[in-house]
């Protein structure tokens, strides 16, 4: 394998946006077969590469390792065959979703003879940022170059290797269906410099996409003269309704289903960070509680969740103002006693906007719930851990947007194009 300083030069963040538009422009018109075949050859890189990837990700890893940072960062940074394997099957996932472009509306006949309808085309150049996930490198790369788009990708500087690995994947995958290496190009200086120089590239990228915390988020939005897609970042809440607690089989249900949206994957955007209990379903919280607190779940509890708590014995720290509206990413959660369905709606107002959840017997009580939770995502009786986009049926996401412009939810194929109209005729002026 040859070492990362061994590499040609590193060219320019602006140069990176000269070669993507120009690269843009012949992707935007592939044919999907052509996308396809792109997209089957960089799973077969990754394949064939693997123990070229696996050993640059091993630097990685030492780096993150011998740097101290936290488990859960170099959990999220470490690849292994069976990890690598995931990742190129997921290309081939994506290989096989329906392309949206080129997806035309039904022609309008105008009243001046004209002939409109609009069509479905890439965004054109996009530039996502992100952090220690080198899987995102790859999945992103594969959403862009089926929708027709060239990306320009930054990542943390603990994925130096690995990306410069999966990047070289990706080119000779290229290389051999004959299109440029603008397409998919990666960002190899970590300094912050060159990621302000790619959120100022308004004149050749079209939007930036960041995955990651809100620090991560706020930067880009302040920083950045290309328009910024915001996503990820929110708070997530489950109402616990009276109705759900009347039977012992919905309690241990209520139980299992809370569990799994803070402990299954708790460093996902998605996953539970204030529990809302209906006043009179308190005496299901010891039984739902105890399901979180196996799990490992430090409960942050205001006093009247504490003092049903304390009565059956279980641990629970006292919740401060600033715990509600809090996005943990840890195995750490809010509890609030509410009044009923009207409290919780306020509460979400003033907190919420990513995933809501309501657990509920009542159907007037969930209509109201979807009508009139204004989030990313709305769900009755189900883990907010399904806002995601394999789960949602997108095959995969860039990201999941919580902002209302363009796109909102996880962002899949369609959510990387936009329309433009097409106009026919046949020699109309207008009068």
């Amino acid at each position: 394998m040859r070492a990362l300083e061994e590499r040609p030069p590193h060219a320019s963040v602006r140069d990176l946006g000269v070669r993507a538009r120009a690269a843009a422009r012949v992707l935007r018109s592939l044919p999907t077969a052509r996308k396809v075949a792109v997209l089957q050859a960089i799973a077969a890189e990754l394949r064939g590469r693997r123990a070229e990837i696996l050993a640059a990700n091993a630097r990685d890893v030492e780096a993150a390792l011998a740097a101290g940072l936290p488990e859960p960062m170099v959990a999220r940074l470490r690849l292994d065959g069976g990890a690598l394997e995931g990742v190129a099957a997921d290309v081939e996932a994506v290989s096989r979703l329906p392309d949206p472009v080129g997806e035309s509306t039904p022609e309008d006949r105008r009243p001046s003879g004209i002939r409109v309808s609009q069509r479905r085309v890439p965004l054109g150049v996009l530039g996502v940022i992100y952090e220690s996930r080198p899987n995102v490198t790859v999945d992103v790369a594969a959403l862009a170059l089926m929708s027709g788009n060239a990306v320009i990708l930054r990542g943390g500087r603990e994925t130096v290797h690995s990306n410069a690995a999966l990047e070289g994947a990706i080119h000779a995958a290229l290389a051999a269906q004959g299109l440029p290496s603008g397409a998919v190009q990666v960002i190899r200086d970590p300094a912050r410099e060159r990621m302000l120089e790619l959120l100022k590239l308004d004149d050749l990228v079209d939007a930036i996409i960041p995955r990651g915390g809100a620090g991560l988020h706020r930067f880009c939005v302040e920083h950045a003269t290309v328009p910024v897609i915001v996503g990820g970042i929110g708070v997530v809440h489950i109402y616990l309704d009276e109705s759900f607690t009347r039977e012992p089989a919905d309690v241990q249900m209520a139980a299992e289903l809370i569990r799994n949206a803070k402990v299954q994957k708790p460093s996902a955007c998605n996953a539970l960070d204030t529990l809302l209990i209906h006043d009179r379903a308190l005496g299901a919280l010891p039984e739902v509680a105890r399901a979180l607190i196996e799990g490992g779940v430090t409960l942050l509890a205001d006093a009247r969740s504490q003092a049903s708590l304390d009565s059956a014995g279980l641990p629970a720290q006292p919740a401060q103002d600033s715990d509600y509206g809090q996005e943990f990413l840890a195995l750490t959660a809010s509890l609030r006693v509410v009044s009923g369905l009207d409290e919780a709606l306020d509460f979400i107002a003033a907190h919420g906007n990513h995933t809501d959840v309501i657990l509920t017997r009542d159907g007037a009580q969930a209509a109201r719930f979807v009508q009139d939770v204004d989030s990313a995502a709305v769900m009755v009786n189900a883990s907010p851990r399904f806002n995601d986009g394999a789960q949602l049926g997108l095959g995969a996401e860039v990201a999941i947007s919580t902002q209302k412009l363009h796109a909102r939810g996880p962002m899949g194929l369609r959510e990387l194009t936009t329309t433009k109209w097409v106009v026919m005729g046949d020699g109309q002026i207008r009068g």
